[in-house]
This record gives C-alpha cells, structure tokens and sequence, in this order.
C-alpha cells in the first residue's frame, strides 16, 4: 500500500519568494486554507475547512511546526480526525525548497498514511496538486505585474 505522497513542481520565482507562501498565514490562506501558522519550532497551529463526515474529519487539521531551515526546509506534523481527541491521520508534511536555474524547485513529501487513511490519501494527493498549482498562479500573477491577489 502507498503511504506517502510526493510531488515536486518547478517556480519561476526564487527560494525565497516561493518560502514567503509556505510561512506566512495571510498567504497560506490564499492557497491552502485558514490558519494560524507560526514559523517557529515547536509552535502548534492549526489549518480549518469545513467538516468532511464522510472521511470522519471533524475539519481541524492540528499541526506543530518540526524543523525549519528558512528559503530552503520546512516540515510540520499534520493529524485530524473526527474531534474527539482521536487522531486515525496523523502524518508529517515535508517542503524542501532549491534553487533551479533562475527559479526554484519545490519538493513536497507527506508520510505517516496507513490503511485506515486511504482515502485521505488519495484526496490529499490531488488537493496538492491543486492547491500548489494556486499558489503557482499567484506568484505568477505577481511576477508578472498583475497584484489583484
């Protein structure tokens, strides 16, 4: 059985601009999801969506910063479960940012699924796809004089 995901998508922009998107909240909010994030070792945050019943999340994924090396390494715990105190995903999510030509290349790695979260799994590997590729837009956007973000 699979139990990671990986993905790794190639940025025009630098390390550094890519690493704003994955540590400020007002900016994860524009392409993942409502958050309280702190890029500080240790701090616990939390993302929010509206509850998924049918994947038994009660939409509180509860997280704690784990190692962070600014512009180049970020990794967080993420667990949620169905809100009473039961956490059946409970993963680590890895960033590692390189630079790559003028850009940057984004590698992502979450790992931890077991059969019990199958179906997350699968969800969660497309809802990086598409939630990267927002973020993508936006530092596009941006780098190409358009500032409506």
């Amino acid at each position: 059985m699979k139990n990671e995901i990986t993905n790794e998508w190639v940025f025009d922009q630098s390390p550094a601009e890519v690493w704003e998107y994955l540590t400020q909240p007002d900016l994860i909010a524009l392409w993942l999801m409502p958050n309280n994030f702190a890029p500080i070792v240790g701090q616990e945050f939390q993302f929010t969506v509206k509850p998924i019943p049918s994947l038994d999340l009660d939409g509180i994924m509860y997280c704690k910063v784990l190692e962070m090396v600014p512009g180049a390494k970020l990794s967080y715990s993420w667990k949620a479960g169905p809100g009473n105190g039961d956490f059946p995903l409970d993963t680590v999510v890895y960033w590692t940012l390189q630079k790559h030509g003028a850009g940057t290349k984004l590698l992502l790695k979450q790992t931890g699924f077991t059969e019990v979260n199958l179906a997350i799994l699968n969800g969660m590997t497309q809802g990086w796809q598409t939630n990267v590729q927002k973020m993508l837009t936006r530092l596009n956007e941006i780098h190409h004089g358009n500032t409506n973000v």
